[in-house]
């Protein structure tokens, strides 16, 4: 981190970015409720499916953290990021869907929307990837690793949506709609 800072900035950044998961967490799901979108919903399944497939990663590879304090042991392994992959997933599939699908209609029709989030979404990765290795917790090769298999993960299930699996979601809206008014 820039030696320039005072220790609240630090701090208060460092608190940040511990807790980015919850922030990220409570914009999907109301995403999720703003929208009613199944592929919305979908997207989020494969986020919640890319960081448990990483965990499981993490227990075959049982590749250690790096000890950042030796008195206090981390309790599971490094390898892959699981917060590297996840954010490398929402990144990876936020820019395909802004370039390749069709806005919700419940998303205004300004262009803008096709442009913050892809050029938003991978700058957020990048300080949410590094700072698993600035408080301690991963290496750099865990963080690549993590961010390579989130972005592979993101690619193939955008390819599922795209090439069927969308034609589900839009029986699905259209159920939603008819039965629920949603």
């Amino acid at each position: 981190m820039n030696a320039s800072w005072d220790g609240a900035s630090q701090d208060l950044f460092a608190f940040l970015l511990r807790k980015v998961n919850w922030v990220i967490t409570a914009l999907t799901a109301g995403f999720i409720l703003y929208t009613r979108s199944s592929g919305v919903v979908y997207f989020t399944s494969g986020a919640v499916l890319c960081s448990l497939t990483a965990k499981l990663l993490k227990r075959v590879v049982r590749q250690p953290r790096p000890l950042s304090r030796p008195e206090k042991k981390k309790a599971s392994y490094g390898m892959p990021s699981t917060h590297s992959a996840t954010i490398s997933f929402y990144a990876t599939y936020v820019t395909l869907a802004c370039a390749y699908l069709p806005l919700h209609p419940s998303l205004p029709n300004n262009p803008m929307i096709r442009v913050i989030p892809p050029v938003v979404s991978p700058i957020c990765a990048y300080f949410v990837a590094s700072s698993r290795v600035w408080l301690g917790k991963h290496s750099w090769p865990q963080i690549a690793v993590g961010c390579l298999y989130g972005t592979v993960f993101a690619i193939y299930w955008f390819k599922l949506w795209t090439r069927g699996l969308n034609e589900y979601g839009r029986v699905a809206d259209g159920l939603l709609e008819q039965y629920i008014g949603i």
